[in-house]
C-alpha cells in the first residue's frame, strides 16, 4: 500500500493567503507574508549567523517538494531550494476567512470555518477572568502567564524563565 506523510510546520508559512491584508502583525499587514522565504533570504545574507552559518539547507524537505511548493504558493524569492521533488507535493489555500493560524489549523483537520472568526480583544488582559481562572485550575496552576497578544518568541523572552520556575 502506497504511503502519504502530511508535513506540518506551525509558523512556517509559504505564502501569504489572499486575504492577507485584513490582519496585522502589530501595524504591519500580513500582505507579503512568507516565513520560511524570509527566513531563507536572512540565512543567505548572513543575518542568522547565531548557532549556525551559511544559507538555509533543508534538502530532505527540498527532495520531498517544498521548494516547489513554495514557488506555486508566493513570488517571494528564497536561495536554496532548487532540489528536483522526489515525491508529489502541494500546497493549499485557505478558503475560510480569518487570521491563518487559528482558522488553518482548522482546515488542516478538514473543517473550513464558514464564519467570521473571532479573537480575543488585543487588551491586557486579553482573556475573559473566569476562563482564565478555569483553564488555570485545570491544568493545576494558580494562573495562566502573559493573558495578552504577543509573537512567541517575544513571550518566550519575556515569560520563558518564569514559565519554567517550579511552581
Amino acid at each position: 500500500m502506497p504511503r502519504a506523510f502530511l508535513v506540518v510546520m506551525d509558523s512556517v508559512g509559504i505564502g501569504g493567503a489572499p486575504d492577507a491584508s485584513a490582519f496585522y502583525n502589530g501595524d504591519l499587514p500580513d500582505l507579503g507574508a512568507n516565513t520560511l522565504a524570509h527566513i531563507a533570504q536572512a540565512c543567505a545574507e548572513g543575518r542568522a549567523e547565531e548557532g549556525r552559518s551559511g544559507p538555509l539547507m533543508l534538502p530532505t524537505l527540498g527532495r520531498l517538494g517544498l521548494g516547489a511548493a513554495m514557488r506555486l504558493a508566493s513570488t517571494v524569492p528564497f536561495p536554496g531550494f532548487d532540489a528536483e521533488p522526489q515525491g508529489r507535493w502541494g500546497c493549499a489555500a485557505e478558503v475560510s476567512a480569518g487570521k491563518d493560524t487559528p482558522s488553518g489549523h482548522w482546515e488542516l483537520a478538514g473543517l473550513p470555518v464558514p464564519w467570521d472568526w473571532c479573537f480575543f480583544p488585543d487588551t491586557v488582559p486579553a482573556f475573559p477572568a473566569d476562563l482564565s481562572s478555569y483553564v488555570a485550575k485545570a491544568a493545576g496552576v494558580d494562573r495562566i502567564l502573559g493573558d495578552c497578544h504577543a509573537p512567541g518568541t517575544a513571550i518566550i523572552e519575556r515569560l520563558g524563565a518564569e514559565h519554567t520556575r517550579p511552581y
